[in-house]
């Protein structure tokens, strides 16, 4: 993801805690409202720095070897024959569409092979760097491993262009031992499906060629090793290289039931007795939604936190007086020797940073697909465009400004945590603050994208060069552009709730004193239940006392 080297590369080690912890949800081209091929992505890891990485198109000279480090630690894990030409990568999306994103599942740990070179981080950007399509990437990526190990544990990637949308899941075969056991699922043109750190490929059709892709031994290795002793037809990839436990249920499949939920009523009311483990039957791959969706829905879909559902998180004491939508990690704690554990949702603050991909097959590739990137928590940032033949990274996204130890204002990471830290004590409070800035912003950019794009059609059919040019200045001033109104929501925020007093807005904007120095002011203090609550459990305590008595 980014040159790796020295010091870089040891303050990463100490920054960067393991990437267990994503989101994927995944739309096909006739699940979509417009026809495009969706895929989300969240780096969700407490301590990793968020910004934009771009690979440039370069032609390499033969022979020429290329380092990897591990992209989670920056550490040095060896060299590999570089391509002779690889193609402009600008964050998980290459200049032909082609996406990736990944969550880990972790699987069994007796078969990481710690001696492999390729980790799921530099799979991901390399396949990027030297794939046309999807297939294509599968094949870079399962070849790679195949000649150099594997190094990660078990890993879900999205492998995604404009045309169709896979599942792969990989996990080694053990120490010192090369290569990895595979297995990738074409998702259906009219469905939708989600991977949330949980094997999610049970059973698979060995001959369907066109739509499920395996290594040879995926199912014989799984007998060598003692974890499966069924009839062929019976094999469940997700069962013996990553059984389920309730971690991994209610954590983590429990993000998938959710997404469903949204989008198809009927699997999500199925198949909610097993994400509360009461049923063993597990949920499908890839579900057929209600209705069409939309870049848009996805985008509200990664802010997600089981809001109005059974597993909704705002209404109980963890979200205290405010109702705030997030819980403190770690997701298990103990009372009285029993384990208890957080509720873990889609949007989660340790993000790192998101993305909804666009990929359009009815338009030039320069054109077609759109990065619609944010730093820090889905919840709280704002989705900008980026252009997939983006070759200058927007200033406030670059790697360099700030790090995970040092905060600037000139990142937009810091600026987006700035706000977010300022608004989860209040949450009920601010959350409308930014939500009405935020909205406006993504609805700009929504309703200006067709005007953009004509604009860049015209300029591609006169010179590709000259569409580029204006889509890389289109990315890089929009994402200015939510970043400059992202810092004045800050300034906004301090003042307006300064000392736990909300001051009176009018017409968007705070009322100033007419004499005095005292601003109009409201004193809402804490909601009614909660301090319902409060007496509950401190029963007199606070009681007033009549003196006079």
């Amino acid at each position: 993801m980014r040159k790796k080297l020295g010091w870089i590369a040891m303050l990463l080690a100490m920054c960067v805690m393991n990437g267990w912890a994503c989101t994927n949800l995944i739309v096909g081209k006739k699940a979509s409202a417009d026809g495009s091929v969706i895929v989300s992505y969240s780096a969700d890891s407490y301590g990793m720095f968020g910004f934009l990485c771009h690979y440039p198109a370069m032609t390499h000279e033969s022979g020429a070897m290329r380092p990897i480090y591990e992209w989670d630690t920056g550490k040095y894990l060896g060299q590999i024959k570089e391509a002779k030409q690889t193609y402009n990568v600008i964050g998980n999306m290459n200049e032909f569409q082609v996406t990736i994103g990944e969550t880990t599942f972790g699987g069994r740990p007796e078969l990481v092979d710690t001696t492999g070179i390729m980790d799921y981080g530099s799979l991901i950007y390399v396949a990027l760097q030297r794939s046309r399509t999807a297939k294509e990437a599968i094949k870079v990526m399962t070849d790679l491993v195949k000649e150099y190990g594997y190094y990660s544990s078990g890993e879900s990637f999205s492998i995604a262009d404009p045309n169709e949308v896979w599942i792969m899941e990989m996990i080694g075969k053990g120490p010192g031992v090369k290569g990895a056991v595979w297995v990738a699922v074409r998702v259906p043109d009219d469905c939708i499906a989600a991977h949330a750190n949980q094997s999610r490929i049970h059973k698979f059709d060995l001959n369907d060629k066109d739509n499920c892709l395996y290594s040879p031994d995926v199912i014989s290795f799984a007998r060598e090793k003692g974890y499966f002793n069924g009839m062929n037809k019976d094999f469940s990839f997700a069962d013996a290289y990553c059984p389920l436990d309730f971690s991994g249920l209610r954590a983590c499949e429990a993000r998938v039931w959710s997404f469903y939920n949204m989008f198809s009523k009927t699997t999500g009311d199925a198949y909610l007795p097993y994400i509360q483990g009461k049923s063993k039957e597990p949920m499908p791959l890839y579900v057929k939604p209600d209705r069409k969706v939309s870049v848009r829905d996805i985008q509200q879909a990664m802010r997600d936190h089981y809001e109005g559902t059974p597993l909704d998180i705002t209404n109980d004491m963890g979200a205290g007086a405010f109702q705030m939508p997030y819980r403190l990690s770690p997701l298990t704690f103990k009372v009285d020797g029993q384990e208890y554990f957080n509720e873990r949702p889609i949007s989660t603050q340790q993000s790192a940073f998101t993305f909804v991909s666009q990929m359009r097959s009815t338009m030039p590739d320069a054109i077609g697909g759109v990065l619609w990137f944010g730093l820090d928590d889905a919840n709280m940032t704002v989705f900008t465009p980026v252009y997939c033949n983006t070759d200058k990274v927007p200033a406030s996204y670059a790697e360099g400004e700030g790090d995970c130890v040092t905060f600037s204002w000139n990142s937009a990471f810091w600026i987006y945590n700035w706000v977010a830290d300022m608004i989860r004590p209040r949450y009920s409070l601010m959350v409308e603050d930014m939500r009405t800035v935020q909205n406006a912003l993504e609805d700009m950019y929504a309703d200006a994208q067709s005007g953009i794009e004509s604009t860049a059609m015209k300029l591609y059919a006169e010179n590709p060069q000259k569409a580029k040019e204006f889509l890389t200045n289109y990315t890089g001033m929009s994402a200015q552009a939510a970043v400059d109104a992202w810092k004045k929501l800050g300034e906004f925020l301090i003042v307006r709730y300064n000392d736990g007093v909300v001051k009176r807005v009018k017409n968007g904007k705070l009322v100033r004193p007419e004499t005095g120095n005292t601003a109009p002011l409201d004193r809402p203090g804490y909601p009614q239940e909660f301090l319902n609550e409060l007496v509950k459990s401190t029963g007199e305590r606070y009681k007033m006392i009549d003196l006079k008595n």
